[in-house]
């Protein structure tokens, strides 16, 4: 019979655990940042997309505006053709957090709309955007018909359950590494570089409210943070306003690289 484990055999295996555990975790943080997945709109033929924009209403909407609420009864779903809208969740206590960011070509309230429950959340409009609403009972029947639509919704439904288990797993994280890993996501999906070279801009108005809800941490955290790096000269910050100067750095917070 084989001698029992010491506790420091079992501390050091526990330990091995938790380091492939946290690899794999940043493994899915840079996959989400570095390989973002093609679009519901871009996975479409023009044709398709045709067939869509004949059956939705186009709506164009300014920024900063709600157009659909948490608990409301609807049947519709919202095709994203242009802009960026925030996936905003209140509490019963009135905690408002900010749950995703929507971008260009995404589908939008696609459960709510095809099984025709409450909204679990409400859409407010981040930037001026351009919407196709379509009434769920329209789209039944197009993806019915239409294998690529069919296989565009099968591809969204598919990628919020791997943002949903990527956010459960990365809550054991450390949220500067969480927090760094955001931002790296949100330069590559709605950022620019600066003219003058000195960093990459996050086009978004976010707060820190907001940067707090897409990690779940706290506002509190999230601040010191920021300030932290800031001090270091990884990023300058201003109200709503974000500039990255050392990607490299966010990327070893991030990453471990």
């Amino acid at each position: 019979m084989g001698q029992a484990p010491t506790s420091a055999a079992i501390a050091d295996a526990r330990h091995r655990r938790l380091r492939v555990c946290r690899s794999s975790v940043a493994a899915g943080l840079r996959t989400v940042t570095l390989r973002r997945t093609t679009t519901f709109w871009e996975v479409l033929e023009p044709s398709d997309q045709d067939a869509l924009r004949r059956a939705a209403i186009h709506t164009s909407l300014p920024a900063d505006e709600q157009f659909l609420a948490q608990g409301e009864e609807t049947d519709h779903l919202v095709v994203l053709l242009n802009g960026w809208v925030k996936v905003v969740a209140q509490s019963h206590a009135g905690y408002r957090a900010l749950l995703a960011l929507r971008g260009p070509g995404e589908l939008l309230g696609e459960q709510a709309g095809l099984e025709r429950r409450r909204r679990s959340a409400s859409l407010h409009t981040a930037t001026s955007v351009e919407l196709l609403h379509l009434p769920a009972r329209r789209f039944h029947a197009i993806a019915h018909g239409n294998v690529r639509v069919a296989g565009a919704l099968q591809q969204t439904l598919s990628q919020r359950l791997r943002e949903a288990d990527l956010q459960r797993t990365g809550i054991t994280e450390p949220v500067p590494t969480r927090l760094a890993a955001l931002l790296l996501d949100l330069a590559e999906r709605c950022g620019y570089s600066e003219p003058d070279g000195t960093g990459r801009r996050i086009a978004l108005p976010l707060s820190q409210d907001d940067l707090a809800g897409l990690i779940l941490s706290s506002r509190r955290t999230v601040s010191r943070v920021l300030e932290q790096w800031r001090g270091q000269g990884w990023i300058v910050t201003g109200r709503q306003s974000l500039l990255i100067r050392s990607v490299d750095q966010l990327k070893a917070q991030a990453f471990g690289d």
